[in-house]
């Protein structure tokens, strides 16, 4: 069981996310950084998407009521056990009663807690993961608070391990995002696609889990032709009217109706899970080919973590 002695900011259950459900209008959802939360899980033997807790910005307090191991892995946190300080990236065995705290954010926006049991709440459409704007899955439809028990089952007790050095996150608060062009590049004009790609954007504190608002020096939108809603997906660039982008990020709309300038690579769209309100981002064009190269070698490296764990 673990208990919850406060919620922190945003605190909720995530795993991979709902596939294969956006043609009925269902967003994938699930962790905002996938990369991290794999990390967490493989530390402790878990399959890399299984269910864990994602602290967004203010982290909760935990009281555990078993033994086993937890793993904390993405943005970095003062953390404490026991009031004893405790280093994240590494497997940490806990007793009945211990009590995990996690103090001053330093880097990044999102961490993710994994322990070495099997989350126990209903599964939603294949998943265990919480869509916190509409109110669907994990436990009782809505982000953790204070006074919460989650039932946890199949626990475990593995040997610790550390996380390789070469293989832990580091996020500067201003990621370069490499992009493609999106379905209507082409109707913006080359000196607003040069713009797009040589501004500094900085981010909204209106983002959320379902659009990550950039703010600059308005795109010209004025000679753009009207549009039908079509699809979007996680890391879509539109521009709406005020001419200020917003990414579609995990929980977004399945279908839009503004005009898509380009596209965030997949290797790079863990990295909008650790952005937070005024850090700083810039894109860098790439073709599709590089695309696909680049993820070819991120899941290629991730593939190796198992047996470096060992």
């Amino acid at each position: 069981m673990l208990n919850i002695l406060s919620g922190g900011l945003q605190t909720s259950i995530q795993d991979g996310g709902r596939r294969g459900w956006m043609r009925y209008g269902v967003a994938p959802g699930g962790a905002a950084d996938p990369v991290a939360m794999a990390m967490a899980n493989q530390l402790l033997g878990n399959q890399p998407a299984a269910a864990c807790l994602e602290v967004t910005m203010v982290g909760p307090k935990i009281q555990f009521g078993g033994e086993l191991c937890l793993a904390v892995c993405g943005a970095r946190f003062d953390l404490t056990l026991n009031d004893m300080r405790i280093e994240n990236d590494t497997s940490i065995h806990v007793r009945p009663g211990d009590i995990l705290s996690f103090g001053a954010l330093r880097s990044g926006a999102r961490a993710y807690l994994a322990v070495s049991a099997d989350i126990q709440v209903p599964k939603v459409f294949g998943s265990l993961a919480t869509q916190i704007q509409v109110g669907l899955g994990g436990f009782h439809n809505r982000a953790l608070k204070t006074g919460d028990n989650i039932p946890l089952c199949n626990v475990r007790v593995p040997a610790t391990r550390q996380l390789p050095v070469e293989f832990r996150l580091n996020y500067t608060g201003r990621p370069q995002l490499r992009v493609i062009d999106g379905a209507e590049a082409q109707y913006f004009t080359s000196q607003d696609r040069e713009r797009f790609t040589s501004t500094t954007y900085a981010v909204s504190a209106q983002s959320n889990r379902m659009g990550i608002r950039l703010q600059s020096t308005p795109l010209d939108t004025s000679g753009l032709p009207q549009m039908t809603s079509s699809g979007l997906c996680p890391g879509t660039i539109q521009v709406p009217p005020s001419g200020q982008p917003i990414v579609s990020f995990v929980e977004a709309q399945t279908i839009g109706g503004y005009p898509r300038m380009g596209h965030i690579i997949e290797a790079d769209q863990h990295l909008l899970g650790q952005l937070k309100p005024r850090d700083r981002v810039n894109f860098t064009p790439v073709t599709l080919d590089i695309a696909h190269r680049l993820l070819r070698e991120k899941h290629a490296l991730l593939a190796q973590l198992p047996a470096r764990l060992k």
